[in-house]
């Protein structure tokens, strides 16, 4: 299923979003293997403060929002600068986990203006990439029930919240809040969704036709471009 890339084409960056769990690794690795292109993953598994914020969010939240933030911006950095990447995750939706942390009473209002205008440094050091933005969100949009599931399959241990009703209040919140993020907040780049309600990647007939919306949403944003600068 790889892509050859033509000659001449435009190199792409990818960036991935969605709820906790809903699959954007394993997303971003049939992406990056069908365009011939590295993938960016996020800090999770070698993450010293992921568990211990599950654990304790007023004690962590900012510790951790700092840590993601960090290694998201060296992420993205790495990508706009080789021009042809994919990202699990980007540092574009860090200030949604970091603004639900402040009003869940998780950081405090210093803490949280702390964060914002280390954000806002960084995304001004971004317009000096040979790319200033990725080329192309894609949201994979699920329901709550899926991302439940997906989260129990993964069987991270404290990510589990079926006898958590702190940490399941905390996801559904999150949850609530991505449609509007992504509509009306997101405005770096082009929007694709993803039904991952209907589709699984891992499923090779999937997989095809999700590979094909964003290949097709990959030559429109080409033919758009080169109708901008014609």
């Amino acid at each position: 299923m790889r892509k050859k890339r033509e000659e001449g084409e435009r190199e792409k960056v990818i960036v991935l979003g969605g709820m906790i769990g809903v699959g954007k690794t394993t997303y971003a690795e049939s992406i990056a293997d069908h365009l011939s292109s590295q993938v960016f993953y996020e800090s999770v598994d070698n993450n010293p403060l992921l568990d211990k914020f599950y654990a304790d969010k007023k004690r962590w939240a900012f510790a951790l929002q700092i840590f993601f933030l960090n290694k998201r911006f060296k992420s993205i950095k790495k990508a706009l600068h080789n021009k042809n990447n994919v990202l699990d995750r980007s540092i574009y939706e860090d200030a949604l986990f970091a603004r639900i942390n402040y009003e869940s009473g998780n950081m405090s209002q210093a803490e949280f203006d702390c964060y914002i205008e280390l954000l806002e440094n960084m995304m001004e050091e971004l317009e000096g990439m040979p790319k200033k933005a990725p080329d192309l969100f894609i949201y994979l949009q699920a329901s709550f029930d899926t991302i439940e599931e997906r989260i129990q399959k993964r069987g991270r241990d404290f990510e589990q919240f079926d006898n958590n009703p702190d940490l399941e209040a905390y996801m559904k919140n999150l949850h609530s809040r991505y449609d509007d993020w992504v509509f009306n907040h997101y405005n770096a780049s082009e929007i694709l969704v993803i039904n991952a309600d209907k589709y699984d990647i891992t499923q090779k007939e999937d997989a095809q036709e999700v590979l094909a919306q964003i290949d097709q949403r990959l030559v429109e944003l080409e033919k758009e471009n080169k109708r901008r600068i014609s």
